[in-house]
């Protein structure tokens, strides 16, 4: 895997009555958690994110189902499918990501270092490149 890729390990706990998984800033998290969303329902053949953040990191989760993930830093692209409730994609600032190929049940848990903030975003791909000098 590159270094535009990084999966943490969201340890299951639990014994013959089920799992759960425990998520912590600054633990299992590398930062302070400040707004958590979830992506569900999504229609068949619709992708999503299309965008970067100019100081927002991520961590995303697919609790259950699955989606392809496409990352880009404007001089690697990574994709991978995220299928595991116990895997966490790290996303960091400045990096392109796209969601594709959502199954139908899939529930795309996500965590941000700061709150919702439309300033941060940067949603044309051009404007991207220029910011992260490509």
């Amino acid at each position: 895997m590159s270094n535009l890729v990084k999966l943490i390990d969201l340890p299951p706990l639990g014994d013959d009555r089920g799992s759960l998984v425990a998520v912590e800033a600054n633990k299992t998290v590398p930062f302070d958690i400040k707004r958590v969303y979830y992506i569900f329902g999504t229609k068949p053949g619709v992708a999503r994110g299309f965008h970067a953040h100019k100081a927002l990191k991520q961590v995303a989760v697919c609790v259950t189902g699955s989606c392809r993930m496409l990352l880009d830093n404007g001089r690697e692209k990574e994709e991978l499918l995220l299928d595991s409730p116990t895997k966490g994609l790290v996303i960091e600032d400045l990096v392109w990501r796209e969601m594709h190929d959502f199954t139908p049940d899939c529930v795309l848990l996500v965590l941000a270092s700061e709150h919702y903030d439309e300033a941060d975003y940067i949603r044309n791909y051009d404007d991207f490149l220029k910011v992260v000098g490509v």
